[in-house]
């Protein structure tokens, strides 16, 4: 049964996690230390006898718990350390023993802990301590518990001060073997106070539990104790091979639990223990970890440090097949945030994997990948493609748990061999005319593989979608595995690098509870010299589009001499698809619109060129218009539609564009014109460009403003039929509005004018000379018979509109503020039989 996972929203957009290696912990606090003359002496390298300690003693090698039989996917790892406040927790209260004098000075034992329930204004208590090797060094723990702050002094027999003890832990390093003293004062030789003490040696501890080979496998549950309150140090002992690489994990514990391992010649190995972190033995053993809590307050703990190199305990994983990966998945289940579990890996051969996850596991986790020394290989962030094995040999996959809303993590791993064609699907070609291939998934964390052959140079398009919502990964890798093309390049595709067999990785990343088989397109195909495309030659305007429409996604346009092209696919609703045009090496020419072609020869258009995230398949039809960007053999029309019949034209087909010769010469305003009723086909998206193919305006110009002419003579209009409407008829208009108005004039007395409209007459035209408005005119119109309604524009003679265009209706009244000199008025009407009166007066004038 596969293991599912919540649904919980992602909450690592665009994560990047450091490996462990890197992951800081803070060393033990140590007081300075004062060495005196003394001091430099031979260091005695043998550990020697443990002394039994007089206070709680550490667990014993043989009292360690032994290591329990990991279940699957076991793991290793603590809860995040809560940092505890530094105000040091009060042990219990001693019993009152009788002679305070022998109670707070006397000889002090390594790992006991002496409690001095009182010390007075300038008293001085004298302790003695003995250590029986050359050059030790002691930690020392001096923790006030109430009253006055408290310190000490170690001094030699003759007197001379080595080192002071403050607060937190101490390291004083001694001079020959002997008797050395400890003399505790009040801070400033004022008040009462009370204070624990207690010293561990270095060299000689008085207890060191050995920590076995079996301590150091992941399947250990580790070895768990309790630090006493005031208790100076532990000490643990242990041996490996040099250059080990141990995983140190967080000791956990009420409070803050941490410690170092001291190499064989009792210097740091930089190994802190506190956090998870990783730690390589670099030099020579046998070791000494010495464990201590930063503020001596009594606190459980757990010792976990599984090596990395050489692992062991980690359940194996072998690698997975493409497709359904079957019984070759791992589990684990990771309790706890910061905990980590690990899978050990053999692989026969170099190359490249695939480490998957379920995405919304992955979203809480963070995976490293070793090899047998301990050497990182790949991590999660730069290995999301693939993991590059460097040679045969066994290999350890960390786990590790980062959910910081502190709920466990079940997951499953795959690793699939991307240089092996094991479960691979039947291979495909790369011609644009194959249907798309439709690709199962059947588990959370499977991978697809899809071969194709191809030779050096071809450029390849890949493209995938899933049928339901999820998102679709694939990329191209060669026959070792190593993705292609991983650098940014203005080109569409992939050029591959020479001939051979090449595979689609291909994955869904989501997978819900209750999903069984899953499933995405793909289609695989050649951008160079691209086969299986329908070839369309240019058409002309007025005509419906060359070539009939297709389901194929690239046509193969024969353009027979270089120049500037209108290039547009529409589907069978006259919906735009947009597309791109490459020429036969594949590099990009240009988009839809205006494709200015460099030379004759044969191109290639893709619907939606590197848009890698949509699938066209073979289903869905459209059609293609190649013209000639400047237009020709079109039908002139009037610049006076106000007087003249309005141009009536159709569409016949999708993509169909239509032209029109304008009347206006250069420098010349026109506004356009359609009836106010018109729908669909009837209200054609029209653009004007001059006789070069220069482009001069649009709707937004010609019906809102106006559109002036500006460039070589003669003006052309292009029309094409609106989204959704592939076919049917239109009527419009032009009217020339710059220069002197050369509309009738309206008469400015209560009469007025009357127009009357219908289907040959949808727009009407008056003047008003500069003598007959005012600075703020009003007008007025209403409908006197007929149907429909209308609106009203002003324009001056420069052709820009002061007024309008209103909206429609049967009559109103608008008041309008006007420059000097003439001014044209258009009404616009429904292409219905109607009469009209229209009038307009002063407006500061009452209104009549």
């Amino acid at each position: 049964m596969r293991r599912t996972v919540s649904t919980r929203p992602p909450h690592r957009a665009n994560r990047v996690f450091p490996p462990l290696a890197l992951v800081a912990a803070a060393a033990m606090v140590v007081s300075t230390v004062l060495v005196g003359p003394s001091a430099a002496l031979a260091a005695d390298p043998s550990p020697g006898p443990a002394t039994a300690p007089s206070g709680p003693a550490a667990p014993s090698a043989s009292a360690a718990p032994a290591p329990s039989a990991p279940a699957s996917g076991a793991a290793t790892g603590a809860t995040r350390k809560q940092r505890p406040t530094q105000t040091a927790a009060v042990p219990p209260t001693p019993k009152k023993l009788p002679g305070r004098v022998a109670r707070c000075s006397g000889k002090l034992t390594f790992g006991a802990v002496r409690t001095c329930p009182s010390i007075v204004g300038g008293a001085e208590n004298v302790w003695t301590v003995t250590t029986t090797v050359a050059s030790d060094t002691l930690y020392i723990r001096l923790n006030k518990v109430s009253g006055t702050g408290v310190g000490a002094r170690v001094t030699n027999g003759i007197g001379e001060v080595l080192c002071y003890v403050g607060s937190y832990l101490n390291e004083c390093r001694l001079g020959p073997a002997g008797t050395y003293t400890l003399r505790v004062t009040t801070d400033y030789g004022t008040g009462e106070g009370s204070y624990t003490l207690s010293a561990e040696s270095m060299r000689k501890p008085s207890t060191c539990a050995t920590l076995p080979a079996s301590f150091f496998s992941f399947a250990s549950a580790g070895v768990s104790g309790t630090l006493p309150a005031g208790l100076a140090a532990r000490c643990y002992q242990f041996n490996q091979p040099v250059g080990s690489k141990l995983l140190l994990a967080d000791p956990g514990g009420a409070g803050d639990v941490q410690g170092s391992i001291l190499d064989g010649q009792y210097e740091p190995a930089g190994c802190p223990v506190r956090y998870l972190t990783e730690c390589t033995l670099s030099q020579p053993g046998p070791y000494r970890l010495f464990l201590q809590e930063t503020y001596g307050n009594e606190t459980a703990y757990r010792l976990r440090m599984p090596r990395i190199s050489q692992a062991a305990g980690c359940p194996a994983v072998p690698l997975a097949p493409f497709g359904d990966p079957g019984a070759a998945v791992g589990q684990g289940s990771l309790p706890q945030y910061d905990e980590v579990g690990c899978h050990s890996l053999t692989a026969n051969e170099a190359g490249a994997i695939l480490v998957r996850f379920n995405r919304f596991q992955d979203q809480y986790l963070w995976w490293t990948m070793y090899d047998a020394a301990g050497q990182l290989i790949c991590d999660e962030y730069s290995s999301q493609r693939y993991c590059a094995l460097p040679a045969a040999g066994s290999y350890t996959l960390l786990v590790r748990n980062q959910n910081d809303s502190r709920t466990g993590v079940d997951y499953e791993v795959a690793l699939t061999a991307l240089h092996r064609a094991d479960g691979c699907a039947a291979a495909t070609g790369t011609s644009w005319d194959q249907p798309a291939l439709l690709v199962h998934q059947t588990s959370p964390v499977q991978t697809n593989c899809q071969p194709f052959d191809g030779e050096a140079g071809d450029r390849i398009l890949l493209y995938t979608t899933p049928v339901v919502y999820n998102e679709a990964w694939a990329w191209l890798v060669d026959d070792t595995g190593a993705r292609l093309c991983t650098e940014w390049s203005e080109h569409d595709g992939c050029v591959l690098p020479a001939t051979g067999t090449y595979r689609v990785v291909s994955f869904l990343w989501n997978w819900d509870t209750g999903s069984q088989d899953l499933t995405y397109r793909m289609q695989v195909r050649r951008l160079s010299e691209a086969e299986g495309c329908p070839t369309v030659t240019p058409g002309a305007y007025g005509t419906a589009p060359s070539g009939a429409p297709d389901g194929i996604r690239c046509r193969t346009l024969d353009i027979p001499t270089a120049g500037a092209y209108r290039v547009k696919a529409v589907s069978a609703t006259n919906h735009e698809m947009y597309g791109r045009v490459y020429d036969q090496a594949g590099l990009g020419v240009c988009g839809s619109g205006r494709c200015e072609i460099p030379a004759a020869g044969r191109y290639t258009l893709v619907l939606g060129g590197n848009g890698t995230g949509q699938v066209i398949d073979t289903d869905v039809p459209y059609a293609v218009a190649l013209l000639p960007w400047t237009p020709s053999g079109c039908p002139a029309v009037s610049d006076a539609g106000w007087l003249d019949a309005p141009h009536q034209g159709a569409f016949l087909a999708a993509g169909e564009h239509d032209c029109l010769q304008l009347a206006s010469p250069a420098g010349s305003r026109v506004v356009q014109s359609l009836p106010g009723d018109a729908t669909g086909a009837g209200r054609p998206e029209v653009a004007v460009v001059d006789a070069t193919g220069a482009y001069l305006c649009d709707y937004s110009s010609l019906v809102q403003y106006s559109c002036e002419l500006a460039g070589e003579a003669p003006f052309y209009a292009v029309l094409s039929s609106p989204y959704g409407s592939p076919t049917g008829t239109y009527s419009l208009a032009f009217t020339r509005v710059g220069g002197p108005p050369a509309c009738p004039a309206l008469s400015r007395d209560a009469a007025g004018a009357t127009a009357t409209t219908g289907a040959g007459r949808f727009v009407v035209c008056y003047s008003v000379p500069a003598d007959q408005h005012a600075a703020r005119e009003t007008f007025t119109w209403t409908r006197t018979s007929g149907d429909g309604d209308a609106r009203l524009s002003v324009l001056d003679s420069s052709g820009t509109r002061y007024c309008g265009p209103t909206g429609y209706a049967v009559g109103r009244t608008i008041t309008c503020t006007l420059p000097e000199g003439p001014v044209t008025v258009l009404l616009e009407t429904d292409a219905v039989d109607a009469a009209y009166r229209l009038t307009h007066q002063d407006a500061s004038a009452p209104v009549t």
